[in-house]
Parts: structure tokens; C-alpha cells; sequence
């Protein structure tokens, strides 16, 4: 549990860093750079974690390995796994935002934990206690709630705009529940199933979405920049937090996994107020708790959990 909340944590503090790369010149310099900001920064970003990644599985010795898993059938699944959680789910997410607002995205992207406990429970038999069901209902509420303000822009199409929004919920579900599945094999950890899912994601969005919008310019043009730094920065944080999130996939199953891992939108308050100095509202503290408090009682066993405290006293 304490991994799949460190998944949380290391989310919350790259989004931070990742933030403040995006507020920055080069992509807010013109219509054209707030367009393609979300996917070049997404790209750069897998990228740069693929790089991480490699790096620390050189120093593990574990290329042959990862090379051995990558033609396995559970590999295969994995590259699906990320091509439903990166390219789909967030081509879905940004598109979302700019046919309906981050608003009524905000309300369905939240939701993906609760479609993939589903998923998980139909196609890996998991099975979620009654208390454990509330704890993630309450934590996905929380999430809703801090997330939601009212959008003061225009809705551009709504049938397009909340379609867009479902398929980030079932290409961010779908990830958590189809890479559960390939982990299963004992041949694949899940350090080998990180580096088949971020360089599988930095490839599809390279080859496909970035010359389809004709991204590429652009991309390298901030390339050297500072901002291509921080973005750096932020992946390092990013790779430590699906090393966490793919370990408690493996270890806790999907749907507990993913209910710790919400709890980044929480610790993204402490992490604004730490390194942004920005003073949160009575709002999102109190969703802060909850959220937190919630995804504690989705992902751990609380009877089990009295059970050993009995055995120790």
C-alpha cells in the first residue's frame, strides 16, 4: 500500500514541475504553441522518462531481459496497455478539454479507478471488499469535487467533447487492468513492463500524433530549451511514480493500485504550496483529506489489518 501511494506522491510532484514548464514561453507563445503544448509536452515527456528508464535498467543488467519480454505474448499486451493509457487516454483527455472545458473533463476523467475496478473484477476476477468499494467511491467524490469549477468558456461540441472524455476514462482503466494482466507472467516485472510501456508510448506519439499535427517543428525547437530541463526534471519524478504504480499493480492488483494512485491530485496541494508557494482554499484541503482517507480504505485490508495488530499485542 505505502508503494501505491508513493505512486501518488511522485505523480503529484512531477504534475507540479510539469506545470511549471507549461506556463512557460515557448508554449504559450502563440495559438499554435497552446494547441500543441499537451501533446509535445506528453511526448517529451515519455521520452525523456524512456531515457530514465533505460538508465536504470543499465545499471540493473536488464536489457536482455526486457528485449526477452518485449516478444513474449504478455509483452504484446503491456504495448497495448500503453497505448491505451498514453497516446489514447491522453489524446482523449487533451481533446476533452478543448471541446468541453477541463471542468465537465475534470468530473469523467476522475472516474477511470471505478471503471477499472470493474474491468478488473470482470476480466482478472479481482474482488474489492464493501469498505473498500465506499473508500474509492468517497476518494473518486473528492477528486470531482476539488476538480469541478464552473467553466466560463463555451462548450464547443458536446457529443465529441464528453465522447472524447469516456475514452480517457476507458484508455486510463483499461492501462492499470491490461498491464495487471501481462504481469502476471513471471517473466515480467514490472521494471521491464515500465520500459516496454514508455518507449512503446514515445514511439506511437512520435511516429503517429506528432506528424499528424505537424508537431515536429516545433518540438524541436524547445528541444534545447530550459523548458525541455524541467521537463526532464518532472519525468524523473514521473519514472519513479509508475515504477511505484506498475509494483502495486503487480502486488495489490489493479483496482487497489489505482485507487492509491488518485491520491496525487491531494499531494499536489502540498507540493504547489512547497515549491509554488501557492495557498490553497478551505475547498481543496478538506478534498485533500478526503481523498487521501479514502484511497487509504480502498486499498488496504482494515480487517486484516486489526487482525495483525491483535497478533502483536
Amino acid at each position: 500500500m505505502i508503494t501505491g501511494l508513493a505512486a501518488g506522491v511522485f505523480w503529484a510532484l512531477d504534475t507540479v514541475i510539469l506545470g511549471v514548464a507549461l506556463a512557460m514561453t515557448p508554449f504559450i507563445s502563440d495559438s499554435q504553441a497552446v494547441f500543441l503544448a499537451p501533446f509535445v509536452s506528453t511526448f517529451l515527456h515519455d521520452f525523456f522518462s524512456t531515457i530514465w528508464m533505460f538508465i536504470y535498467m543499465g545499471f540493473r543488467k536488464q536489457y536482455k531481459n526486457v528485449i526477452r519480454a518485449l516478444k513474449t505474448r504478455s509483452g504484446k499486451f503491456i504495448v497495448l496497455g500503453a497505448l491505451m493509457g498514453g497516446p489514447i487516454g491522453m489524446s482523449g483527455y487533451v481533446t476533452a478539454i478543448h471541446l468541453i472545458g477541463p471542468a465537465y473533463t475534470a468530473i469523467i476523467s476522475a472516474l477511470f479507478p471505478a471503471l477499472g475496478a470493474l474491468f478488473a473484477y470482470i476480466f482478472l476476477k479481482e474482488k474489492m471488499k464493501i469498505s473498500q468499494i465506499v473508500g474509492l467511491l468517497v476518494s473518486i467524490g473528492g477528486v470531482i469535487i476539488m476538480g469541478y469549477s464552473p467553466s466560463s468558456g463555451n462548450i464547443k461540441n458536446v457529443v465529441l467533447g464528453f465522447g472524447a472524455a469516456i475514452l480517457c476514462c476507458v484508455g486510463w482503466a483499461s492501462e492499470a487492468v491490461i498491464c495487471a494482466y501481462g504481469m502476471k507472467d513471471p517473466d515480467i516485472n514490472n521494471e521491464h513492463a515500465l520500459q516496454i510501456r514508455q518507449l512503446s508510448s514515445t514511439l506511437f506519439y512520435g511516429i503517429v500524433i506528432l506528424t499528424l499535427l505537424g508537431g515536429w517543428g516545433f518540438t524541436l525547437d524547445i528541444a534545447f530549451t530550459k523548458t525541455s530541463g524541467i521537463i526532464l526534471l518532472s519525468a524523473l519524478f514521473g519514472t519513479a511514480s509508475y515504477l511505484c504504480y506498475y509494483k502495486a499493480i503487480s502486488t495489490l492488483g489493479a483496482s487497489k493500485a489505482m485507487a492509491l494512485n488518485i491520491t496525487y491530485s491531494a499531494w499536489s496541494i502540498v507540493f504547489a504550496l512547497v515549491l509554488l508557494h501557492t495557498l490553497p482554499d478551505v475547498k481543496s484541503v478538506i478534498c485533500g483529506i478526503i481523498i487521501v482517507g479514502g484511497s487509504i480504505v480502498a486499498g488496504a485490508d482494515i480487517k486484516e489489518i486489526f487482525q495483525r495488530k491483535k497478533v502483536i499485542s
